[in-house]
């Protein structure tokens, strides 16, 4: 049997296709995820190419709009730009922060959580202490004091260079104490079954016990948290460019988009903020829902 077929015919699967909730959620995902990385080719504009940008089209409504032009079907903004192509290049940037911030929120919170369960101790007590206090304060407030930090210190003419692992850097920071607890907490529970003993009694050494057999053990529960973590993650890059410390305006994402079309929300020309609001709202939606129903798909109790 090939491992497609496995895979086809494996319990996640059957859980997949016998949610209808499941179906919805990852097909309105792949749709925004095709939509977002294939902007270059299938975007009717490129926004960002100044040369393409044309002044007397700004602020077109909608093509359902009185005045509205089929060449910009979701309108444009205050520069002629076009909103469609617009809000897929958006889609692609916040996708990446968050992806890229999950992903090093995963290493950072896994390593940590195998060193703190598997060592206990003063290890232990360190790290979790750290934790703790990391907990005790909303993961926006860490980002921003971690991105206002690193502008600080970088010349101004840097900023827009160091904005994007900036970014990365400040929410994956925020979001590890959740993967090492998770991760210590599995830990504690198998590095007292038998075959840790037994590699143990065989002389393998501890980074390869904690890497090798404790960790594919313990990436369930990882699985789940992260996916749940990539929509807090994409709210948070969101939040940060609304507030204007997010990523460049060269290269913005949904948040600046959404920041851009506020200050024409109250004259008329809705639609520059509220259909980047939209999309926003569907892409985390999609991942949310997707968490949901693999939280329950991989719960031994629920199946």
């Amino acid at each position: 049997m090939n491992p497609l077929q496995q895979f086809w015919d494996s319990d996640i699967a059957w859980s997949w296709r016998h949610s209808s909730l499941a179906i919805v959620s990852s097909v309105l995902f792949l749709i925004m995820l095709v939509g977002a990385f294939g902007a270059p080719w299938l975007a009717p504009h490129n926004p960002f190419d100044l040369a393409t940008i044309q002044l007397l089209d700004a602020l077109k409504p909608p093509v359902w709009e009185v005045n509205g032009d089929a060449t910009y079907p979701l309108g444009t903004d205050s520069q002629g730009r076009d909103l469609l192509s617009g809000i897929m290049y958006g889609t692609r940037v916040s996708l990446l922060i968050g992806l890229a911030s999950v992903t090093l929120s995963i290493v950072v919170g896994v390593v940590l959580g195998l060193l703190s369960g598997y060592m206990g101790g003063r290890i232990d007590a360190l790290i979790m202490r750290v934790a703790d206090v990391q907990l005790s304060f909303p993961a926006i407030l860490i980002a921003l004091l971690i991105d206002g930090v690193a502008r600080a210190l970088a010349p101004k003419d840097m900023h827009e260079v160091i904005a994007f692992p900036v970014l990365v850097g400040a929410i994956a920071l925020a979001g590890w104490p959740q993967y090492a607890r998770t991760v210590r907490g599995s830990t504690l529970v198998e590095k007292n079954r038998e075959y840790v003993q037994a590699a143990r009694v065989i002389g393998i050494s501890s980074p390869v016990i904690m890497f090798r057999h404790v960790l594919p053990n313990v990436l369930g529960p990882i699985l789940v948290l992260a996916t749940v973590h990539l929509a807090t993650a994409i709210i948070t890059e969101a939040t940060l460019s609304f507030l204007g410390v997010g990523v460049p305006p060269t290269s913005p994402s949904l948040g600046t988009l959404i920041r851009i079309g506020n200050d024409f929300l109250f004259s008329g020309e809705w639609w520059i903020t509220i259909f980047p609001g939209l999309a926003l709202v569907l892409l985390v939606l999609s991942v949310n829902l997707l968490g949901d129903w693999l939280r329950d798909a991989l719960n031994p109790r629920l199946n």
